[in-house]
């Protein structure tokens, strides 16, 4: 599988130190960089990447801008965005999954790690640090009870279809879920199949999304 990548970063130091380390490793290419928000915007529609490596704050357009316009376009609906951030500003993670991002990792991220999660991006799957799970759980342990949204927003999934999306919700892998409920890999792949197509979304990180919003899953369950 080759995996063709943007980096954008307002760092040029930065910039330069992705670029190296991607096109070291087998598969993986840079297809270009931006320094700004609206140039990744640009390039995204121009290079047609698999993956964005963003960074959150940028000039002219910050990364939640430039990721919602990348996921929000019927020209670069298949480029998947992978964002990046340092621990103060974690405060985004909602944000910018909503905005449409596969996925979250922090700078400090071991470089054999980031480059696992561009080909996890890739593939279709979504990834969120465990720092940055919990601080999602923390986000929404301060909104409000849920009320009646479950039966709103999840109207048409069954009951097995909401034990899977619970478990992907608490980070399970497809073989951890499998294990849990007692299917096959294949039923589970199955099943989450058919959570994207009625939840309409993107990727695992947008399921995970979805069973908080719905009030599937609390911070205490």
């Amino acid at each position: 599988m080759s995996v063709r990548v943007l980096v954008a970063d307002d760092q040029a130091l930065v910039r330069g130190s992705f670029r190296i380390l991607v096109e070291t490793a087998p598969g993986l290419s840079v297809v270009g960089e931006a320094g700004t928000g609206a140039e990744a915007v640009e390039l995204a529609r121009r290079m047609s990447p698999d993956v964005v490596l963003m960074d959150v704050r940028m000039p002219d357009m910050d990364g939640i801008q430039a990721t919602r316009v990348i996921c929000g376009s019927p020209e670069t609906e298949g480029v998947r965005v992978l964002m990046l951030t340092t621990f103060d500003l974690d405060a985004y993670v909602y944000s910018a999954l909503r905005a449409g991002a596969s996925g979250f990792l922090l700078k400090d991220t071991p470089p054999a790690d980031l480059l696992a999660a561009i080909r996890v991006i890739a593939l279709g799957e979504g990834l969120l640090a465990p720092s940055v799970t919990r601080r999602l759980i923390a986000e929404f342990s301060r909104r409000p009870e849920p009320g009646q949204q479950v039966a709103r927003q999840l109207d048409g999934v069954t009951e097995r279809e909401r034990e899977v999306l619970l478990l992907i919700a608490r980070g399970l892998s497809n073989t951890e879920i499998a294990e849990h409920l007692h299917l096959s890999s294949g039923t589970v792949k199955t099943h989450i199949g058919r959570l994207l197509a009625k939840l309409r979304a993107r990727d695992r990180a947008q399921l995970v999304i979805s069973a908080y919003e719905s009030g599937l899953v609390t911070a205490a369950r």
